[in-house]
């Protein structure tokens, strides 16, 4: 299997130049994924403790129709936060986060986690805060692409949500809209792409739009639902929660900027429980974080958010800022631009900034690199949420204990599964328990990754492709094994009788799809070693 990035990218259209490949590129599976300044291999493991994820706090209760409805008022900010290890001496990483406007210690990256209950509402007040302490708006932290179909403010009312014309980095305010990942809802509160705001800013530029295509429409259709205007840079959305209980996750979602915005740490559980379908025979794991839990309480219900990152060496997030990173060039290496020129008739179909996948090389598990997790000799329950830009994890221990899996996306499933490696793609949600009982006490394990570190096709790690880095991409976390406090009387989990789930009608169509990657009408890469700098043979 060839590197992505030293592949041959097709022909060009005649007259079109050459770019040419980074001399030695070598594959992900024997050198370092390319990344930030900072080395991976020189941030050290197991430092800090693992995050547990608290619940997010309440802003209150509200009737409506003679029924309850929890209600939140949540803004997404920007601060720091100790993403590597502070021994290292580098300054805290600067993100994004949600967090409850009331509580200000709540917010962090990944955001705290929304507790829901099926049939009861919440409602939420989505609030774009990213504004510094004078009212002026923050800029992104990461490089978007203007020449997309994207949000685009600077286009005005006509020109929003399309494609912009200038090949700069975007600088100007930072469009957002919240969208919660898997959730049984109205268009009004679905977090549609084009339904973005901006942030309630001092300084937003004369002729920007303020908001997208959609916004005014859901606005005007949730005040006629429920009552309630949206305010500048807010927008307020209820979740009915008419569906299984699951494990879903809240995120931005606007055009054109979604990966940016999670990479930023726009980020969080929402965990939707009770019901007939949460009606296990058996008892699971637990508890889980609630609100008001006492300091030191343990918990045997841990979410964890997996994502890959890359850190420059002053600590700041990495996230590549031009095509050429995707292609594995050098920008001096560069005979043709990706951005409209003379070399290619005034004309290029590649984004000069865009790039179409991108893969962290360092692991982060609830917002710190390789964490560690003290656990006691019995039962854990994990709800795992994939939070990767293009990667996808096949997961498994060091020892190769069983992974026993009792729910997906959709909540639990029809029976438990052991196994030894578990698959998770990029935005999907597993719902595992672990079993620490019979490991020996101070014995520490490895939750490995044996994903690739590229795009995955399927397939049998090291037989048909190479599996993630072992120094960096195929560590995730580390447990610590501990004496238990106390009995545990939760079920083994292969004991466990999983709600009957409605079976699915009989089969009336098959459609088959095809997600093709377009290639390049007027770039393409060489990678014919007789290629010399001037791109010509």
């Amino acid at each position: 299997m060839q590197n992505r990035r030293s592949f041959l990218k097709t022909s060009a259209v005649a007259g079109a130049g050459l770019l040419l490949p980074l001399p030695g590129v070598l594959r992900r599976s024997v050198a370092a994924i390319p990344g930030g300044s900072l080395r991976p291999t020189s941030i050290p493991k197991y430092i800090n403790a693992l995050d547990i994820l608290p619940a997010m706090p309440k802003a209150g209760q509200i009737m409506e129709h003679g029924a309850l409805v929890d209600y939140y008022e949540i803004a997404l900010r920007q601060f720091n936060q100790n993403i590597l290890p502070p021994s290292m001496g580098i300054e805290p990483t600067t993100v994004w986060g949600y967090g409850a406007v009331n509580t200000p210690s709540s917010f962090g990256y990944p955001a705290s986690t929304i507790e829901a209950t099926v049939d009861r509402p919440v409602r939420v007040k989505w609030i774009n805060g990213l504004i510094d302490n004078q009212g002026r708006y923050r800029k992104h932290l990461l490089t978007v692409d203007q020449t997309l179909h994207w949000a685009n403010p600077p286009g005005g009312m006509n020109g929003r949500d399309g494609r912009g014309s200038s090949q700069l980095r975007y600088t100007g305010p930072v469009p957002m809209v919240p969208h919660l990942h898997g959730a049984h809802v109205q268009d009004h509160s679905d977090g549609y792409p084009e339904a973005w705001f901006l942030p309630a800013a001092a300084n937003i530029p004369g002729g920007y739009a303020r908001n997208g295509t959609w916004y005014e429409y859901f606005k005007n259709k949730f005040q006629q639902q429920h009552g309630v205007t949206w305010q500048p840079g807010t927008a307020t959305y209820q979740y009915t929660n008419d569906q299984r209980a699951t494990t879903l996750w809240f995120h931005d979602h606007a055009l054109g900027m979604t990966r940016a915005s999670v990479y930023s740490g726009a980020t969080g559980f929402y965990l939707l429980r009770g019901g007939p379908a949460d009606a296990v025979t058996g008892r699971l794991p637990g508890p889980a974080p609630a609100a008001g839990d006492p300091a030191g309480k343990a918990y045997y219900e841990i979410p964890l958010v997996i994502q890959d990152r890359s850190f420059n060496e002053d600590g700041s997030l990495f996230y590549p800022d031009n095509r050429a990173f995707f292609e594995g060039l050098r920008e001096e290496q560069l005979r043709i631009s990706f951005i409209p020129d003379q070399a290619c008739g005034g004309q290029s179909d590649v984004p000069p900034l865009w790039n179409a996948e991108f893969f962290g090389n360092c692991m982060v598990v609830n917002g710190h690199t390789w964490p560690f997790l003290n656990v006691e000799q019995r039962r854990y329950r994990f709800r795992i949420l994939n939070a990767c830009n293009s990667r996808f994890l096949i997961l498994k221990m060091s020892n190769d204990m069983p992974i026993c899996q009792i729910g997906a996306d959709g909540g639990f499933l029809p029976t438990p599964v052991s196994l030894t490696q578990l698959l998770v793609a990029p935005a999907e949600r597993v719902d595992v328990i672990i079993d620490f009982t019979q490991v020996r006490r101070d014995t520490q394990l490895l939750l490995l990754n044996v994903g690739p570190d590229e795009p995955f096709g399927g397939g049998v790690p090291g037989m048909d492709f190479a599996s993630a880095d072992p120094r960096t991409t195929g560590q995730v976390m580390m447990f610590r094994v501990r004496s238990a406090r106390d009995v545990d009387v939760s079920t083994p989990c292969m004991d466990l009788v999983l709600p009957n789930r409605t079976p699915y009608g009989p089969q009336i169509a098959t459609r088959q799809v095809s997600l093709n990657e377009l290639e390049s009408a007027t770039v393409r890469v060489i990678t014919d070693p007789r290629a010399d700098h001037s791109g010509v043979f």
